[in-house]
This record gives structure tokens, C-alpha cells and sequence, in this order.
């Protein structure tokens, strides 16, 4: 199948870049160390700030940085390679290939997250818990439900990155909406501090927002905050803005496709 080769041949691109992986995975492991601290003191202050004990804010600390890159919370990944193509006129050898674009783009960037996940995942996982013990999924169905979250998680990513890489047909290159995009993720997915923390309206809102799909929604799942309907609940969240994201893909390329303004070709 197209999808599953594109897919393949994308983890083995990302797998020729070693001596980078082995350095994010020390540079993630450093900061996951710093960021434990930092929130060890925090709970030790309010010891049950936003339904989590220390060791479910540990947990999370290391999440986190395990997913840094598998969810490519700053961008890139295939999208960027779009927009790139976009830019250069290339895109019109997309716009005749038998398959869909965003379907081959998807499976692309699947392709590198599988591989951002068993290396730049793996790694800070295992080094959390050596150093911090950090708690693992209480069952093997919350294992596979966090299997399953992460899978939409960096599909609800993909489609927000295929959105910011589309504007380059309007506006020929990507870099400001993606860095005003990478802003709104760093801080509404939960990387920078957990959702559950976000007070009031600011918490709802957060929380309903796609980004949450990023960091905060698997994170749960792991730490078993969402069982029975509850996580059902989550995991159709994260279905529902997929299936949002990925329509509007759709129609963005459309519109797109009309009216197609190349620099450079």
C-alpha cells in the first residue's frame, strides 16, 4: 500500500539523523531533570494542585519531553517539506499524483513519528524512570488507550501543521504563522505547565482547545485520570478535532488548488 511505503520511507529518513537524535534525547533529559525539580517544589507547596500528586507532576514532566517531538510540538516534520514545495512551485508534482496530498503527507509525518517515538520517546521515558520513578500505565488497557491517544494526538497535530503550511499558497512562505502557531502550542497543549493548573475560564477554554490534544489529553490517559465514559470522553475529543482539522485540510487545499500563486516556478 502507498501510504504504508511513504510512511516507511519516511522513518528511515529520520533514522539516518543518529548523532541528532542522541543529542535531543540528552538535551530532553536535561530539561526533563530540571523541569522535575521545579515541580517537586511547586507540590511540595500545594501538594494536590490541579488533582495531581508529585509523582503524577513528575510523570507528566517526562511525558512531556517524551513527546516533544514525536507530536512535533514546534513544527516540522513533512509539513514543513510542503510548505517548502509550496514556496518553490514543486507542489504542482503533488497536485498530480494519484493519491490524495494530505493523506500522503499524513502518512509521511506518521512515518516520523513512529520514529520520534521509539528514540526521542523511548530514551527520556526510561531515563524518568530510572532517576524519578515515574508512574507507568496501571493496566494494559490504559496502555493501549494511551496507544491510541497519541496516534490521534499526532494527527490532530499534522493537520494544524498541514494548515500553517498551507497559508505559504497565499502567503509564499510559512515562517510567521508557524512561529505565532508553535506560541499557541507551547502553551495550550500543557507543555509549558499542565492544563489542570489554568484557573478558571482560562483552564475551560484551554482545555477545549485542539492543542490539549498535544500533551495534556495522553498524559491523563497514562496517569489513568480518564477511565470508563470519562475516557471515552477524552479520546472522542481528540477524535472530533481530527476530524475537524483534517475536513479543513481538505478545504484549505480546494481553495488552494484554485487560485495557486508560485514563487519561484
Amino acid at each position: 500500500m502507498v501510504h504504508v511505503a511513504v510512511a516507511t520511507r519516511a522513518f528511515r529518513r529520520y533514522s539516518t539523523y543518529r548523532a541528532a537524535t542522541l543529542a535531543g534525547i540528552f538535551t530532553n533529559s536535561v530539561f526533563g531533570v530540571i523541569y522535575s525539580f521545579a515541580y517537586l517544589a511547586l507540590w511540595s507547596a500545594n501538594p494536590t494542585a490541579g488533582g495531581y500528586d508529585a509523582q503524577d507532576a513528575v510523570t507528566y514532566v517526562w511525558l512531556g519531553q517524551a513527546l516533544l517531538m514525536t507530536i512535533a510540538l514546534w513544527g516540522g516534520g513533512a509539513t514543513d517539506d510542503l510548505a517548502e514545495r509550496i514556496r518553490t512551485g514543486d507542489v504542482a508534482i503533488d497536485l498530480y499524483r494519484p493519491v490524495g496530498i494530505v493523506g500522503w503527507y499524513l502518512a509521511s509525518d506518521l512515518g516520523r513519528a513512529a520514529y520520534h517515538l521509539l528514540t526521542r520517546g523511548v530514551g527520556p521515558t526510561l531515563i524518568g524512570f530510572l532517576v524519578f520513578h515515574i508512574s507507568l500505565p496501571s493496566s494494559p488497557l490504559t496502555a493501549l488507550a494511551f496507544a491510541v491517544s497519541l496516534v490521534l494526538a499526532v494527527v490532530v497535530s499534522f493537520a494544524i501543521r498541514f494548515l500553517v503550511a498551507s497559508s505559504a499558497f497565499w502567503l509564499l512562505d510559512q515562517s510567521g504563522v508557524k512561529v505565532m502557531s508553535g506560541a499557541f502550542a507551547i502553551f495550550f497543549s500543557g507543555m509549558m505547565l499542565p492544563l489542570v493548573l489554568f484557573p478558571g475560564w482560562l483552564g475551560t477554554l484551554a482545555r477545549a482547545l485542539p492543542w490539549a490534544s498535544y500533551v495534556q489529553v495522553p498524559a491523563d490517559v497514562w496517569l489513568g485520570k480518564h477511565t470508563g465514559v470519562d475516557l471515552l470522553a477524552a479520546l472522542g475529543f481528540q477524535v472530533l478535532w481530527a476530524v475537524v482539522l483534517l475536513v479543513a485540510c481538505q478545504g484549505v487545499l480546494r481553495l488552494a488548488t484554485r487560485k495557486v500563486v508560485v514563487q519561484g516556478g
